[in-house]
């Protein structure tokens, strides 16, 4: 049986879906990786900081003017849309098929697909509060903030995004609800993630159920374990399942 079609019949087959997605799930929507996204900056602004120290909470907190130009610069793409598997997955939501999607992206784009149960294992770039005085602040004022660092106009306190930086803790509450959900789903989708990104990676273990799908170009860590690898681009591989149901 082609690899779509199977697929389609382990996705009619299940009542109890979650999704485990990367950065690869969002490419085809116009979002780089994280990876691709830091090179583009370090090219652009001879910029020497590796990613991983340009997205840390100590860099955060000694140089937020460059880290606010690289996460402006490449890490928001308000533009962006839902691609195939953002819309498949949202649908099989609302069968009561899916569960819970559980992500670590921080573009929202499953939300704007329509999903409901979104566990953002990194936080999400819609969500930002002021470090002095807690109030909330959308994308839209972090954006167009006429500041180089955003500033709460009532405390005078920076806006931090509610994102996940290196050297920060996972909410304990979204772990917990993953967790849960991994253990109880008898179909795990696993998409556009090398596994590699840890504590986040090691999610997938809680998965006790029947099949694992993944859904990757490059060949995971995980691979041994999975029942069906597919290596085409997800959205599109996604979207010609949609058909299929």
């Amino acid at each position: 049986m082609d690899q779509l079609q199977t697929l389609a019949s382990w996705i009619k087959d299940s009542g109890n879906i979650v999704f485990f997605g990367g950065a690869g799930t969002s490419t085809e929507s116009g979002i780089p990786d994280f990876r691709s996204a830091a090179g583009l900056y370090q090219s652009q602004h001879n910029s020497p900081y590796p990613p991983e120290v340009m997205l840390s909470r100590s860099f955060f907190m000694s140089s937020p003017d460059i880290f606010f130009d690289f996460y402006r610069s490449k890490m928001i793409h308000p533009q962006a849309q839902p691609n195939g598997a953002h819309k498949l997955l949202a649908e099989l939501e609302g069968q009561g098929r899916l569960k819970a999607v559980i992500t670590q992206n921080i573009d929202g784009l499953h939300q704007l697909a329509g999903s409901r149960v979104v566990l953002e294992l990194h936080g999400s770039i819609h969500r930002n509060h002021c470090m002095g005085c807690s109030r909330f602040y959308s994308l839209e004022q972090v954006v167009n903030s006429a500041e180089r660092v955003p500033l709460c106009p009532e405390c005078g306190g920076i806006i931090k995004p509610d994102v996940v930086l290196y050297e920060e803790e996972l909410d304990h509450d979204v772990l917990i609800g993953a967790v849960a959900a991994l253990a109880a789903a008898d179909l795990l989708i696993i998409g556009g993630t090398s596994l590699t990104v840890q504590p986040a990676a090691s999610l997938v273990t809680y998965f006790k159920g029947r099949r694992t799908v993944l859904l990757n170009g490059d060949p995971t860590p995980y691979d041994h374990r999975a029942d069906l690898i597919i290596t085409e681009r997800i959205g599109e591989v996604m979207g010609r399942v949609q058909e299929l149901l």
